[in-house]
């Protein structure tokens, strides 16, 4: 199972994007996440299923100590900013610096421009599903490769290696008693 993290701003459609792509649904009255909320989905990468857990981050900046923890495990991250809202784009990058200070360095990143559906206020849209699926697809198959590559190579490395057939004895001295001859004269 992969995880993936959704982070930024607060009310940029976090949520919604979870919902749709898991659920294939989406609330207007949706709430402000507290802390945080999951769900899965299995999808198709190369014939193989791939399982994702989907983290559901709250973008308050209160909750910001709860949330960061759960970067750790995640092999991925969708970092989406409302694009109606100029200042969640401008916040961006100290959402990148926190995902850097607490995730694995070699997590797959994903900028998502969500609310493409407010075209007329200004590439995404969780109200009407345009590029939902894609960009989770996307990520999950990047990640999918890239572990799967690393995997492998783990595999050819530890073939290789010698250290993986040897098995250590340890020999225990013997202490040096006399001998008894064979026949002995009374």
């Amino acid at each position: 199972m992969h995880t993936v993290v959704l982070i930024g701003d607060s009310g940029v459609g976090k949520s919604n994007l979870l919902s749709r792509f898991t659920r294939n649904e989406f609330n207007l009255e949706s709430k402000s996440t507290i802390g945080v909320e999951f769900a899965t989905r299995s999808i198709q990468v190369d014939g193989k299923t791939v399982k994702a857990q989907i983290w559901d981050t709250a973008g308050q900046e209160r909750y910001r100590a709860i949330t960061s923890a759960y970067y750790r495990g995640a092999v991925g991250a969708l970092l989406v900013y409302d694009i109606a809202k100029h200042l969640t784009y401008e916040n961006v990058e100290r959402w990148l610096k926190e995902l850097r200070d607490h995730a694995d360095s070699n997590i797959v990143i994903m900028l998502v421009g969500n609310k493409s559906d407010l075209r007329h206020l200004r590439a995404t849209s969780a109200l009407d599903s345009t590029n939902v699926e894609t960009a989770f697809q996307t990520i999950l198959t990047e990640i999918y490769r890239i572990v799967s590559q690393k995997q492998m190579s783990e595999r050819q490395e530890s073939d290789m290696s010698p250290s993986n057939n040897v098995v250590n004895i340890q020999v225990q001295p013997t202490e040096n008693k006399p001998k008894m001859q064979c026949c002995q004269n009374i």
